[in-house]
Parts: structure tokens; C-alpha cells; sequence
């Protein structure tokens, strides 16, 4: 992909719209549009892939599924049942 995106770069230094930048790569115009607009901002460190990258505590996908309600009222039911009878001792 980034081999395309060397070659929007020289298509748009010929002075090419986006459209017709897409066009003769055969993408989208705003796909052409978005990796201009990202090395502008970043240079060739903007056209790299970034998916799967995520920086940070906290950032990108979570790793697991959030607990189904029923399931969690349940487990938390449980709990209660076990904290009370620790209680009575």
C-alpha cells in the first residue's frame, strides 16, 4: 500500500486532482486525499501504517469481551451470598 502512496505523491506534484490521482490508482479520491493530508502534516512517517499500533494504557481495542449483564448479575449474586455467610461467622 505504501507503494501507492509514493505514487499519489508524485502524481499530485504533476498538479493532478485527487479525483484524478484515485482514478488512475484506482481508489477512492478521499483515500488519496487522507494520505496527502498525512504527510503534510507528518511527512513520509504520516504514510505509514498505523493500524495495530495503539500507544498508551488504555488505548486500542480491548482484549476481551464485556461481561453479558445476566451473567454479571449472577457472578455478583454469588458474591453477596458468599460475603454474607462469611459475615455470619
Amino acid at each position: 500500500m505504501l507503494h501507492s502512496r509514493k505514487k499519489s505523491k508524485i502524481y499530485l506534484k504533476k498538479e493532478m486532482s485527487y479525483k484524478n490521482v484515485g482514478r488512475n490508482l484506482e481508489i477512492d479520491h478521499s483515500l488519496v486525499r487522507r494520505w496527502v493530508k498525512s504527510f503534510q502534516a507528518e511527512g513520509m512517517k504520516g504514510l505509514e501504517e498505523k493500524r495495530g499500533k495503539a500507544k498508551g494504557p488504555g488505548m486500542g481495542r480491548p482484549r476481551t469481551r464485556p461481561e453479558d449483564p445476566e451473567v454479571k448479575l449472577k457472578r455478583l449474586e454469588a458474591e453477596n451470598e458468599m460475603l454474607k455467610k462469611l459475615l455470619q461467622m
